[in-house]
């Protein structure tokens, strides 16, 4: 091998779902990847620019397609135990009190979840990103971090 050869690894073929797979990613589960438009809106002209021929070949290549509506609801992870009644509603999970005095967790159809402490559950709540009238990158510095408002 010559100096100036530099071992490497070929690239992958299949580069974004390598990169997806890796860990937790900020807006992606094992079947969809969602980008807030308020943030995609307030990136750095450039990087719009960009994005906006990556999606425009996507749109164009998946145009054949018959896309559903999709309905995207803020949500996270919560212990079942820790729910108020409009968020059990939600999950579909009733709570009551057994003759012993007890809570009693149970699914809607009435079978009784064993172990509600250690039951979570994906619940909706309020949107902690910035919306679309607020300039996602006002307070938001180059390297991503949010600056504390005094």
């Amino acid at each position: 091998m010559y100096p100036d050869q530099v071992a490497r690894q070929p690239a992958s073929t299949t580069p974004l779902r390598d990169y997806l797979s890796a860990g937790p990613r900020p807006g992606t589960d094992q079947g969809y990847v969602v980008l807030p438009r308020s943030l995609v809106e307030n990136m750095p002209l450039v990087w719009q620019q960009h994005f906006t021929q990556l999606l425009a070949e996507f749109h164009q290549a998946a145009a054949h397609l018959q896309w559903p509506v999709y309905r995207v609801v803020p949500s996270k992870w919560e212990r079942l135990v820790d729910l108020d009644e409009d968020q059990l509603a939600e999950v579909g999970c009733i709570v009551e009190i057994d003759t012993d005095g007890e809570l009693v967790y149970r699914e809607r159809h009435g079978r009784r979840i064993e172990n509600p402490e250690q039951t979570t559950v994906l619940v909706s709540f309020a949107d902690p990103l910035p919306g679309e009238h607020r300039n996602a990158t006002s307070d938001t510095p180059p390297r991503g971090v949010p600056v504390p408002g005094y």
